[in-house]
């Protein structure tokens, strides 16, 4: 049974605890077409999804770097302008889920009408009339055809580990740096998202040397 006593000691405890701040803001770096960073702060924009560094698109029947397009996109954006997120939650990887804006503009619905990201239906409907104005325009991924970015991410994620013995999956959570052997209770549900640090590795050995640790379960 909880005492008064002991009440008190547990609220005083809960108001220790740092509460994430409501909105971030500070010197920006761009990641990718969708992540930020603002001062120690990692940031994925919230209800979009935009091509990975390295993915190509295709567009007059060639291959282009839309990858690599959509993150220069975002930096042109808040290029010299003053940058705030609001916090809408975080995601497995610990980073920051926000809702952008430089110096007033959505910058989450900007990269979507100009057709350097997708609206991410998979969590959000917020931007979707604005990838239908991009589509019907041809702007950006719209001007030829373009693999969304979670099936691409899913591509490279299988061929990887088909890739000799190397199925060791090294996930960063908010747990730390944690590595999933084959069999192991969440090692199938367990993503490899080598742009936010997460790669795979051949051998427990190699795992521990690079400081990730073991799954318990």
């Amino acid at each position: 049974m909880l005492t008064l006593r002991s009440a008190f000691v547990l609220a005083l405890l809960l108001l220790a605890l740092p509460v994430p701040a409501a909105e971030v803001g500070g010197v920006v770096r761009v990641v990718d077409g969708d992540s930020l960073r603002i001062g120690q702060v990692d940031v994925r924009l919230f209800g979009i999804d935009a091509p990975e560094r390295g993915q190509t698109c295709e567009r007059d029947g060639k291959p282009w770097a839309c990858g690599d397009w959509a993150a220069e996109a975002l930096a042109a954006l808040v290029r010299g302008r003053s940058v705030s997120c609001e916090r809408l939650g975080t995601d497995r990887y610990g980073r920051m889920l926000g809702a952008c804006r430089a110096d007033g503009q959505d910058l989450n619905a900007a990269l979507v009408r100009q057709g350097a990201a997708f609206a991410y239906r998979r969590y959000s409907t917020a931007y979707v009339v604005e990838e239908r104005a991009a589509r019907a325009a041809g702007r950006g991924i719209w001007a030829g055809t373009a693999e969304p970015p979670e099936a691409y991410r899913r591509r490279i994620e299988t061929a990887a580990t088909a890739d000799g013995d190397c199925r060791i999956k090294g996930n960063i959570s908010a747990g730390g740096r944690i590595y999933h052997l084959p069999g192991q209770a969440h090692y199938d549900a367990t993503r490899v998202d080598t742009r936010a640090g997460e790669r795979w590795f051949c051998t427990e050995a190699e795992a521990r040397a690079a400081g990730w640790r073991a799954a318990r379960r």
